[in-house]
């Protein structure tokens, strides 16, 4: 499909997933690293790879006289010769080596995307020799952050500093600083985040953007260990999130793929954390999940090919990384073990020939339906329930907790106590839902809002109750294309009819289901069996609750026949 020759610096697992995609489009991959990496072992070129370091100018140099492109699956390499082997063989190297000089320094890569306007976390300098003096001075106060300017990864080179005590001894854990002959050190507040979120953006050679869905990350021992894909946040901010990605890429004009992490605020701010200027850990899960997996989108990008589909073919997904355990390779690869026996899930192993505790070995990425047919699915993988999304304090808001499916709404808080058993419903049916108050004549601008942003923040069903004028579940029907319920409210005047007839008598073309007068457990069933006709999982638990109604009634009928109309109590 392609002539061209792609050198990769960096032999690691992400070059040998870029090696299988490359594969697939018959495009010849040529890797600088030392022999034996999972790499090279997965592609022998004899007449090609090169055995050394990929820090070594004189290496990259012969690397780069045998290709016509060149990219990177590790960004610490000498950047310096990058762009110096590029420029004398008159080749591409994407992203280009002063980008890669630019991320690969977290603290120059904070300056640049200060100014580009990104939001990122307040940072200082520390001057070599005097760290102590610019930690006290800074007054970000304690806990703060120190973390050392190169070299840093998977939370090596970071470091929290505790109290006043502790500056000393943090600057030491990190090599001292610059007048040691150590990497030079920075300083970054605390920020007291909810969530990690994290979005992969490719930047296609003609400037071409495509970002994937805005993911949730679950770190352990500071590296990542959980992905949940689409991050259950809710829609709004992960398109937020998807933004401030691309504005960070475009802002620095990569061309390939990048991974840029960040901080969910309590607020719902959201803060730049780092960038990675390659295939990254939260993008594992596109491979499966995704129409384009991350590694032959940056193979596209790198080759100037028109960038793929960044979406989902599957509604939920997720990924586990397996790293190694003191225990031994038996252990480490346990869960990959348990995987075998789980729908959906894809073991994707890297070859490495020894394990050792947190060394990345491997990776299982699980497909899904619905949310906790994936969660149920990922605890089977790691050995026990609630470990793939430990559940948040319910003092965090609800659209920081989860991504909702139907959003339950009224016309005033003297609704809920009618709401209240749809909300009961949803629960026992584990659909994820919001409850709010949106009345159509005191707050008119915020129910149009939440009607015409309802289905892009990911609510596919709107339950809707309201009294007297009944204009809500109307007035939301009218604006949203998402299917809407409505559930008449029974006020002291009339007993509801007034309500019923309100939302009942929509004109032609705006349609609202309606249910019967304070029936909003009718209106949650409705709910279950419209995400049902696409989601098994709920199609099977509403078959479930049917022969649980059937089975109630059943025994009344018993209990009536035992013992008679005169004595049966009701």
């Amino acid at each position: 499909m392609e002539t061209k020759v792609i050198g990769i610096l960096g032999g690691g697992q992400l070059g040998r997933m870029l090696i299988e995609a490359a594969n697939r489009l018959n495009v010849k991959v040529l890797v600088l690293d030392q022999p034996g990496n999972p790499a090279t072992d997965l592609c022998a070129a004899a007449d090609g790879h090169v055995a050394g370091d990929f820090r070594d100018p004189t290496a990259i140099d012969t690397l780069a006289s045998r290709c016509t492109v060149l990219t990177t699956e590790i960004e610490h390499v000498d950047a310096k010769a990058l762009g110096a082997a590029a420029k004398k063989y008159g080749i591409e190297a994407r992203p280009s080596a002063e980008l890669v000089r630019i991320i690969q320094d977290k603290f120059v890569q904070k300056c640049h995307l200060e100014k580009l306007g990104v939001p990122v976390a307040p940072y200082v300098d520390l001057e070599p020799g005097n760290e102590e003096r610019d930690i006290r001075a800074s007054g970000f106060g304690f806990p703060v952050m120190l973390k050392i300017k190169t070299l840093a990864y998977d939370g090596r080179g970071n470091r929290v500093i505790r109290d006043e005590k502790d500056v000393a001894a943090s600057i030491e854990f990190l090599g001292g600083g610059a007048s040691k002959q150590k990497p030079a050190l920075y300083l970054e507040k605390m920020v007291p985040f909810v969530k990690e979120v994290a979005v992969m953006v490719a930047r296609g050679a003609d400037g071409s953007v495509a970002s994937y869905p805005c993911v949730e990350t679950i770190q352990k021992d500071n590296i990542c260990h959980v992905v949940i894909a689409p991050a259950q946040i809710d829609g709004a901010l992960q398109a937020r999130a998807r933004k401030i990605a691309e504005q960070a890429i475009a802002g620095l004009q990569g061309i390939g793929i990048f991974g840029v992490e960040m901080f969910l605020m309590p607020s719902g701010d959201i803060v730049l954390n780092e960038i990675a200027p390659r295939p990254h850990n939260s993008g594992h899960y596109a491979t499966e999940a995704c129409y384009t997996s991350q590694f032959e989108q940056h193979l596209r990008c790198v080759l100037g090919l028109p960038l793929g589909s960044a979406e989902m073919k599957v509604p939920v997904a997720g990924m586990i990384n397996i790293l190694g355990v003191a225990g031994g390779l038996e252990e480490t690869l346990a869960p990959c073990v348990r995987s075998m026996a789980v729908p959906g899930a894809t073991v994707h192993l890297y070859g490495k020939k020894e394990s050792r505790a947190g060394r990345k070995m491997g990776h299982i990425t699980v497909v899904a339906k619905s949310l906790s047919a994936l969660l149920e699915r990922m605890d089977k993988i790691l050995g026990g329930p609630g470990l793939a999304l430990p559940p948040l304090q319910n003092t965090v808001p609800s659209k920081l907790r989860q991504a909702a499916l139907v959003g339950i709404i009224m016309g005033s808080d003297s609704d809920l106590p009618t709401l209240k058993p749809a909300a009961e419903i949803l629960t026992r049916f584990n659909i994820p839902f919001e409850v709010t108050i949106v009345s159509a004549h005191r707050t008119p601008t915020r129910l149009v809002e939440y009607a015409s942003s309802a289905h892009t923040r990911g609510l596919q069903v709107i339950i809707a109750a309201a009294g007297g004028a009944a204009h809500l579940p109307g007035m939301v029907a009218a604006i949203t294309p998402l299917p809407v319920i409505g559930v008449p409210v029974a006020l002291k005047v009339l007993d509801g009819m007034d309500s019923l007839l309100s939302i009942v008598q929509m004109p032609r073309g705006v349609p609202v289901a309606t249910v019967a007068i304070n029936n909003a457990v009718n209106a949650a069933l409705l709910a279950v069996r419209i995400l049902g006709a696409h989601v098994p999982e709920y199609r099977d638990a509403m078959h479930a609750y049917m022969k649980e109604q059937e089975n109630i009634v059943e025994g009344k009928i018993a209990a009536l026949e035992e013992t008679g109309w005169e004595k049966y109590q009701v």
